[in-house]
Formats: C-alpha cells, sequence, structure tokens
C-alpha cells in the first residue's frame, strides 16, 4: 500500500518515543481516516513525500530542555505554513512546538500526572464545540510546561492546577495538547480528535478496506512482471493466509506457495492447516518437512533472540531451495518473496527513532522483519505491512476467507522455540507443550470463550517443581498458561 495513492487525506504521526503514540495512529484509522507513522527526527523530504494533511507531533519521555532531546526537522514549520498543513502537538509535540516557535517551556511547579480535570478558556478551535467553563476528565503525563507561548498562540483550556492544557494558533494552523486525548483515561479524547480532524482540518472519513485491496492488487501488479512467478511463505496462520489469498487475486496460477514444517508447530498444525489451504482457500501449497534441519541448528541455543535469527535464516534458505526447484520446472527463476508482514511486526523491530536509540527499544526481532539476509536472493512482497491485524482480519472478510480461520489466535514466526525457554531440543519439552497447548485451547473452545480471547498459549519453563502424583513425590518441569484480551495487538490485558 503506496500511501501517497490512498484516497482519503493522509494524517502523518512523527514519533518521538511516546508509549501511546502507535494509539494515536490506531485511533486516527478507526475514524475512517489512514494514518500512519513515521520517527519525529525523519527529514524534511520524508515528510513532504507523502503529502499529508495533517501532522501529530506525538508525547514522549524527553524533555526539550535536554542536549539530546529529538525534534522535527529544520525547515518543517516553514513548510507546514506555507503548504497550509495543520499541525497538532501532543504532550511532548506540542512543548517542541512552543520552544521551537520561540515561546518558553519549564519545569513544572506542579508536575501531572495521571487523570485531572481541564478547564476550557475559549470556545474555540479544537475546542469548538465546547463552551467556556466546560470541564473534562483528561490523562496528563509530564514535567514540564510551557510557561510563555509563541506570539500568535492563545491558552484555550487550562489543568486545575493553573498549567496549559491546549493552545493554538488558528492563522498558522497550529494545536496543542499537553494531555493524551488517545487513551481511554481521557473520556472525551476521541470527541476531541474528531472534531480537531474533521472540523477543524476538515480531512475526509474516506478510508476503506476495500480501498486497501484495490490499491494493493494494483502495487502487486505494477512491481510483479507479467511473466513473474512469486513464492508465498505459508505459516499456516491469518496474516501470510491473507497475504497469499490476496497476490493470488492479483495475479493467480504464478504464485506458488510453500508450507514448511520446522519442527516447532502446534499439535496436529501440519495436517489440519494444509487440508484448510486445499479444502477452503483453494490455494497451491507445496509442504516441505524440515524439523530435522530447524532442529539441528537451534540444539544448544537457549537466547530467544538467536533462536528467531536462526529460524529466519533457515526460511530463508529453503525459501530459497524452493526457489531453485521451481527455477527447474518453470525454466524461469522465480523473483518475488511474499511475506504477512503486519504494521506491529514492523514496529517492534524498527531500528528507534534517529538510530541514537533515545526515544523508543527494539522489542523483539521477527523472522520476517529483522533475521532475513541481506543477500537475500528474492525481493520482497510485503502487502499488510501497513496495516493491524483487526485490519488484516477486515481484509481477509472481503476476500472471502473462512471466519474459523480469521479468528485463529496469532502464532509466532519462530513457533514454539519461543514457547519452550531455552533449548527446545533437550527431552521432550517440544511435546509436553504441544498436548498441554492443544488441551488449554480446546478447553477455552468447549467454555465458549476462544473469539473473547486474542491470543491464548502454554510456556514450557526450565524448572523444576516439587509435586505428588500416585502417592508419591515427582519432582517435574513446569509449564505456564498464558491469555490475553487486544483489540490490535499493540496493547494487551490478561
Amino acid at each position: 500500500m503506496d500511501p501517497k495513492a490512498v484516497k482519503s487525506d493522509l494524517v502523518l504521526i512523527l514519533d518521538f518515543g511516546s508509549q501511546y503514540t502507535h494509539l494515536i495512529t490506531r485511533r486516527i484509522r478507526a475514524l475512517s481516516v489512514f494514518s500512519l507513522c513515521i520517527s519525529g527526527t525523519s527529514p524534511l523530504s520524508s515528510i513532504t513525500s507523502l503529502n499529508p494533511k495533517v501532522v501529530i507531533l506525538s508525547g514522549g519521555p524527553h524533555s526539550v530542555h535536554s542536549n539530546d532531546s529529538p525534534s522535527f526537522a529544520d525547515g518543517f514549520v516553514d513548510w507546514a505554513q506555507s503548504n497550509g498543513v495543520f499541525v497538532l502537538g501532543i504532550c511532548y509535540g506540542l512543548q517542541l512546538l512552543v520552544q521551537r516557535l520561540g515561546g518558553e517551556v519549564r519545569a513544572g511547579e506542579k508536575q501531572e500526572y495521571g487523570r485531572m480535570d481541564i478547564e476550557v478558556e475559549k470556545n474555540c478551535g479544537i475546542f469548538g464545540g465546547k463552551k467556556v467553563g466546560d470541564k473534562q476528565v483528561v490523562w496528563m503525563s509530564h514535567g514540564d510546561e510551557a510557561a510563555r507561548l509563541p506570539n500568535g498562540f492563545e491558552v484555550v483550556a487550562r489543568s486545575q492546577q493553573g498549567a496549559v492544557a491546549a493552545v493554538e494558533d488558528r492563522d498558522r494552523k497550529f494545536y496543542g495538547l499537553q494531555y493524551h486525548p488517545e487513551v481511554t483515561h481521557s473520556p472525551e479524547g476521541m470527541e476531541t480528535l474528531k472534531y480537531f480532524l474533521f472540523d477543524v482540518c476538515g480531512v475526509n472519513a474516506g478510508w476503506k478496506m476495500e480501498d486497501v485491496m484495490d490499491e494493493e492488487i494494483e502495487v502487486i501488479n505494477n512491481t510483479v512482471a507479467p511473466d513473474d512467478h512469486v513464492i508465498c511463505a505459508l505459516s499456516g496462520g491469518v496474516d501470510s493466509t491473507v497475504a497469499a489469498t490476496l497476490v493470488h487475486k492479483a495475479i493467480g496460477d504464478r504464485l506458488h506457495c510453500v508450507f514448511v514444517d520446522n519442527g516447532l508447530l502446534r499439535y496436529k498444525e501440519r495436517e489440519r492447516v494444509m487440508e484448510t489451504f486445499d479444502r477452503d482457500l483453494h490455494l497451491p501449497v507445496t509442504c516441505v518437512d524440515a524439523s530435522e534441519q530447524f532442529l539441528s541448528k537451534l540444539k544448544g541455543v537457549v537466547d530467544p533472540e538467536m533462536k528467531r535469527k536462526i529460524i529466519g535464516k533457515e526460511f530463508i534458505c529453503i525459501f530459497d531451495a524452493f526457489a531453485h526447484e521451481l527455477e527447474q520446472k518453470l525454466g524461469k527463476k522465480p523473483a518475488f518473496l511474499v511475506q504477512g508482514t503486519l504494521y506491529p511486526d514492523v514496529i517492534e523491530s524498527c531500528p528507534p527513532p534517529g538510530s541514537g536509540r533515545t526515544h523508543s527499544h527494539t522489542i523483539k526481532s521477527h523472522h520476517n522483519v529483522g533475521g532475513l539476509p541481506k543477500d537475500m536472493k528474492l525481493k520482497l512482497i510485503e502487502p499488510l505491512k501497513l496495516l493491524f491485524k483487526d485490519e488484516v482480519r477486515q481484509l481477509g472478510r472481503i476476500l472471502k476467507v473462512p471466519e474459523p480461520f480469521l479468528k485463529r489466535h496469532p502464532f509466532p514466526g519462530p513457533g514454539l522455540a519461543v514457547r519452550v525457554l531455552g533449548d527446545v531440543t533437550e527431552g521432550n519439552a517440544l511435546d509436553i507443550v504441544r498436548q498441554v497447548d492443544e488441551i488449554f485451547i480446546q478447553s477455552i473452545k468447549d467454555a465458549g470463550i476462544y473469539d473473547s480471547i486474542w491470543q491464548a498459549f502454554a510456556v514450557f519453563l526450565p524448572v523444576k517443581s516439587v509435586g505428588v502424583q500416585g502417592d508419591r513425590r515427582t519432582h517435574s518441569y513446569v509449564v505456564t498458561l498464558r491469555a490475553v484480551t487486544s483489540q490490535d495487538g499493540m496493547t494487551a490485558d490478561w
């Protein structure tokens, strides 16, 4: 999906490291407006090339007074003004805007964290739907505060302690909120964002998943030449299946799917997914049994990050070998590899904004993001990489992927390698976790709560505990069960 091809107006978020940044992206997409998040320190050309109608400066853990505090590129303010781009600073973003435009930010006498009342002082701009004196509860998280505003700005709301809570310069289309409207702890926050985007900025709510499908099919057809062949790595999960179905719709029989049994799958996973591919999705899939190859490379490895890297590398070796076999058969080398990489995968694996590791931290490498070798012979097609999981499921419904398949809980690319802590080849850890997981999932289904849980799974722990079985003392390994709820895989509750 090319952001520039999106028919609706783009809202671009510049990420300065707030834990809530990607929640802003989700909230805006929920309003049928396409939003995209990039590093706050991106060069101006990266911002202007996307041609956004609105730019939101996110919060962050920094103080604008720190020498290493991140900032938007030089020339950003002039570009926004001359192109009529609306700018909204949130928390740190507000302070950055105030400081860069000639105002003053200083350490607050009373630092504000948590829920707090704010009161509207002017019913204009961002609070145009409110009256003077109206109060609302918001979520504050800041130590610094705006002490003196730049020329042209005015205060439109203050906190109960008197700190600046919202500012605006309507002539220059610059706005700022000292609190976080994107979190549920700001009950009227979505209403404020909605009013700002639609009533203040005039954004059109025209982004639909049908558009995403059409745009992606167009991108695939423009990328893949009429005589090119494509390999798709199918894992049996929702992401790769939707990606394969989408590419198959675009190029038909020139797609060649491969399902790899890496020895790290769930109980009877291979048989179950192959039946679904054939019976329900009618996708041509070759199954490769590479369990011995994977497990031999993982022998003795206990570090989860190292496991991910090894598994990613082995997958690519297998895809290269599969491509070679196809070349012999077709008389032509396959040119592309399709993967079901999602936006959260990219977010979790991407280098921190500004590359100085001062904004955010790499959470984990994904086998399809961080584990790919630089000399990989196949070019990547990642049609879902700007979508969240719930959006992929929406796309799957449009593509007529069966509902029970779309509702499957996410399963990690490295499989049970990251659900067995320690060496996966030791003893019968894999068999134990498979059986426990099967019992756990079936129990959840029998109880009728599978669909209300985002992800449930069992983990094998490399520690032993004492128990009693048949009147005898036992000393055996421990498994743990985990189940979480989530909307988009970015945040979760137990």
